[in-house]
């Protein structure tokens, strides 16, 4: 019987998926490969693109193993597949003899197209427009049906189970520990009260769309994946493009709701989740270096997290939100 590659859940994920594991892979999945393999920026998973011969290179992503169930990620793949069929520029899996889901010794990846791009300014009007086209027209399609297997944005998740694995964990200073846990508990009161009154309606949603997220050509945005989408409410995936004081903020979502109202209904309750969604962002992203610190990618990229200098300024930090969450939503 194979042996897996894959480590345990609690070892180092990726140890064994040294080049050659990932020519192999592509190799098995019925390409030519001409051994060219370049790694590409990723943390929670590994990408590459990997020359093939005779062809243009192709982009492999390595599912972070343990993370999504084969279930979870074949609904992403559905997902990107059925906004490239409405030709919403998606670069969408590629289907090898019908999978767009392989494994190699415990890996499971997919393959895609090379796209390229640059992050966009959205610095103009026409582009923010554009922007909030392309993301109501995915709105659109998001809402057609739901996911079967994928995660819902929600305090449960991404405060109250983030909050338990900073303090179940060695990283607080002593002296912010108690503050943490007070703080915590005030924002996630606070929290589950913003989304009770607004109720937002869900759907299928890209989930982490920053402007890191997004390639822009001439031709526009595009999305190279959808790792991160759930079920959550559309302004999920406007607030983040968003930067600058408040009058600059409210400027640029007028902007984006602009575009996105061409294709897609938007209830202005939502523009109040702003803030409760930027704090949930704020308490998972700690909790989620946490989880991965066993991973010898994240003390490398992210060394300063574990010094008592980030913790006091994510405590602040936290401590500021609770004003934040008083203030008045943007109005547009």
């Amino acid at each position: 019987m194979e042996q897996s590659l894959a480590g345990e859940a609690d070892e180092t994920p990726y140890s064994r998926l040294t080049p050659e594991a990932v020519v192999a892979a592509v190799d098995g999945a019925g390409f030519v490969t001409d051994g060219r393999v370049l790694a590409l920026n990723s943390y929670e998973n590994r990408v590459y693109q990997v020359g093939v011969e005779d062809a243009a290179p192709v982009v492999v992503k390595f599912y972070r193993p343990y993370r999504w169930t084969r279930e979870a990620i074949l609904d992403e793949h559905a997902f990107a597949l059925e906004l490239a069929a409405a030709e919403i520029p998606m670069v969408a899996p590629l289907a090898i003899r019908g999978e767009t889901l392989h494994n190699y010794a415990g890996y499971p990846f997919a393959v895609y197209p090379r796209r390229g791009g640059r992050w966009p300014d959205l610095d103009t009007h026409d582009d923010r427009m554009w922007m909030g086209r392309f993301l109501g027209r995915l709105h659109r399609v998001g809402a057609a049906r739901r996911f079967e297997h994928r995660a819902q944005l929600n305090v449960e998740a991404l405060a109250v189970r983030a909050a338990e694995t900073v303090l179940g964990g060695d990283w607080l200073p002593d002296y912010q520990v108690d503050r943490y846990r007070e703080v915590a508990e005030a924002l996630i009161g606070r929290l589950d009260a913003a989304f009770q009154g607004v109720a937002p309606r869900t759907l299928r949603i890209h989930g982490d769309c920053h402007r890191g997220n997004i390639l822009w050509t001439d031709g526009g945005p595009h999305f190279v994946d959808l790792d991160d989408c759930v079920t959550g409410p559309a302004i999920q995936d406007l607030w983040m493009l968003l930067a600058g004081n408040r009058e600059e903020m409210r400027g640029q979502l007028r902007d984006v709701l602009e575009g996105y109202e061409q294709f897609a209904e938007f209830d202005r309750l939502e523009i109040a989740l702003i803030e409760p969604l930027r704090t949930l962002r704020m308490i998972h992203y700690a909790a989620w270096l946490a989880r991965r610190w066993h991973d010898p990618a994240f003390p490398r990229a992210f060394p300063w997290f574990a010094e008592p200098r980030y913790w006091d300024d994510h405590v602040r930090q936290l401590t500021e939100q609770l004003e934040a969450l008083d203030e008045p939503p943007l109005r547009v």
